[in-house]
């Protein structure tokens, strides 16, 4: 299993200086590649990754000689990054590659053995030990290191292959967990995750710097230092909530056996344009990643219902299947029992008998469910968004 653990550089004017010309030099490279590529292409060639980079390596440090100063990795890994595009292009998993500007993520590669830590320092070759924020938390095989910039701050991603083999989870508790807009997540035990909204809090700022920016004059000294507060604040904003679903993903797989989750349609969802950045602000799609490859390395089974699975029209006490339910109730009526019930927790109870209900003969016929569910309006999935919740802390 291989974790990456993201750290920030402290570097000098010097090692900042090195740190773009290595980053210019791997866009330079794929660039270049990338151009052969297309020409060999309209030749009527068959081009491969593994004989542009011969074809480089035999003209490289003729044509340009400041190559020299800078490491090989930086411009030998970048046709494997263009072999990556392409493969997925051919498989419809992303457009067609295109060249890299200036502006777009600096990064560059170093491999696995060309890099020593010793603490908080990190060796990189031709530029020599760095200074990190924090020490590598993870002990194991290291696998590389990308030295990337993000919004004028330099980070160091060191993936690290951990030999552990994941242990069952002592507790065995299910859990349903139902993500929503107003509230992050409401869980099955009744416990409310508030999440914070920092682009909905932060939306202020970052109108008055997206106008300051556009109002200064193309290539002047000004308009870069504007773009770069911008870039800042967006950076900012990312990372509160990263930092919110990374401690609700950790509470998650460290107090239950079983985590049951809903198969949200977040690309359809995004189209509702009133719902559109609320959204986009909760990071639903970067919930279930986080929350895959965490209950992987621990253990836990992580179930996902089915996209027209009817949680919030679905009675959690006697199965009854409420035909309408208009965005406005956050109260869930049951007809049937008569029941009364906050909608999201009564969304979350029926995540968390999932897997009984699909796994044995009940009076809930799931199939019949999935049928009705899919002749309304909206898909189940985009129904659970108005879920609320309260903010975890640990």
């Amino acid at each position: 299993m291989i974790f990456a653990h993201q750290i920030a550089l402290d570097l000098t004017k010097d090692q900042e200086a090195y740190c773009r010309k290595a980053a210019g030099t791997a866009r330079f490279t794929y660039n270049w590649g990338l151009a052969h590529w297309q020409m060999q292409h309209r030749n009527g060639e068959q081009p491969t990754a593994l004989n542009l980079k011969k074809q480089w390596n035999a003209v490289k440090y003729e044509r340009y000689p400041w190559l020299h100063d800078v490491h090989r990795d930086a411009h030998s890994q970048p046709f494997a990054h263009l072999s990556t595009a392409f493969r997925k292009f051919f498989r419809h998993e992303a457009q067609y590659p295109t060249f890299k500007k200036k502006r777009d993520h600096a990064s560059f590669y170093i491999a696995n053995d060309k890099c020593q830590f010793h603490g908080k320092r990190m060796r990189i070759p031709k530029l020599g030990w760095v200074r990190m924020r924090e020490a590598l938390r993870f002990s194991g095989t290291l696998m590389s290191v990308t030295v990337s910039c993000v919004a004028g701050r330099w980070f160091a991603s060191v993936a690290v292959r951990l030999d552990v083999t994941p242990q069952p989870c002592e507790n065995q508790a299910v859990v349903g967990v139902d993500l929503g807009v107003l509230t992050l997540a409401t869980l099955s035990t009744g416990e409310r995750v508030t999440g914070p909204k920092p682009l909905r809090t932060l939306q202020k700022a970052l109108a008055r710097y997206s106008q300051s920016l556009s109002r200064k004059v193309q290539g002047s000294a000004n308009r870069a230092k504007a773009k770069q507060k911008l870039a800042r604040l967006h950076s900012r904003i990312a990372c509160q909530r990263k930092d919110a679903l990374h401690k609700l993903t950790t509470h998650l797989v460290q107090h239950a056996g079983t985590i049951v989750i809903e198969d949200l349609h977040v690309k359809g969802m995004v189209k509702n344009h009133h719902l559109a950045r609320a959204t986009s602000d909760r990071g639903f799609g970067l919930f279930r990643h986080m929350l895959t490859y965490k209950a992987d390395a621990a253990g836990v089974n992580l179930v996902v219902a089915d996209r027209w699975f009817p949680s919030s029209k679905l009675c959690s006490q006697c199965g009854c299947l409420k035909e309408i339910l208009t965005l406005a109730e956050r109260m869930f009526l049951c007809d049937d029992c008569g029941m009364s019930m906050d909608r999201d927790l009564n969304a979350a109870l029926n995540l968390a008998n999932y897997p009984r209900l699909v796994g044995k003969s009940t009076p809930v016929d799931i199939g019949a469910l999935a049928t009705a569910q899919s002749s309304c309006e909206t898909p189940v999935g985009e129904a659970g968004t108005n879920q609320s919740v309260h903010m975890y802390t640990s």
